[in-house]
Order: C-alpha cells, then structure tokens, then sequence
C-alpha cells in the first residue's frame, strides 16, 4: 500500500553536500519510523540514521555531526542532508518506512563521492 519515491542521489566531490529526499503515498509519517540505510558494492546494507514519530534519532557512528535525518509529515517526506561527505559514504541508499508493523522500502538512490 506504501510506495516509496526517492531522489537527490548524484556524484559530488569530497566535502560536498547532498540532501536526499523519500516521498510516501499511503503512509501516515506521524505514527511511523522512518530510516536511512545504505549498501556499498561489498558491503552489507546498514542502517544510516533512523526516526520515530516522536522525534528521538539514530545515527551510525561514520555518519554523526555529518548527516541529518528529517520528516515533513504534511508532505509525507523524508529527507537525509549529508555534509562533509567522503568517498567510503559512496553507497546505494534506500528509504525505509516502518508504520504498523509493516515495513516499506524504495528503490535506492545512487550517492557517489569522487574526486
């Protein structure tokens, strides 16, 4: 019922700065968990930040002070602002919505970091 439509991926040199963007149809983000996971090529996919509906957020170790995790739950939106980016943030990166027990993904977005 929860169709994920992600955009903002792209290739940007070191120290640059992406905002990610995940629009929901279906979802009611004020009553879901929403979260950021990323999978590099040999990587297993990991979560990157994460936040309830009360506002309390997660993040990875690699990503604190440099990513921010962020709702607008008028426009059923999430939104993942990455600053300082560095080459080992390169990743596929995929929305998550977590509402009623049930967990919804989009189809990734790729992020590149290269210089």
């Amino acid at each position: 019922q929860v169709r994920l439509v992600e955009s903002g991926g792209g290739l940007v040199q070191p120290g640059g700065s992406l905002r990610l963007s995940c629009a929901a149809s279906g979802s009611n983000f004020g009553i879901a968990v929403m979260g950021w996971y990323r999978q590099a090529p040999d990587k297993q996919r990991e979560l990157v930040a994460s936040l309830t509906s009360r506002g309390d957020t997660n993040y990875a170790d690699s990503v604190k002070g440099r990513f921010t995790i962020s709702r607008d739950n008028a426009k059923k939106t999430v939104y993942l602002q990455m600053n300082g980016l560095k080459p080992e943030d390169t990743a596929v990166y995929y929305c998550n919505v977590l509402r009623l027990g049930n967990s919804y993904w989009g189809q990734g977005t790729q992020v590149t970091v290269s210089s």
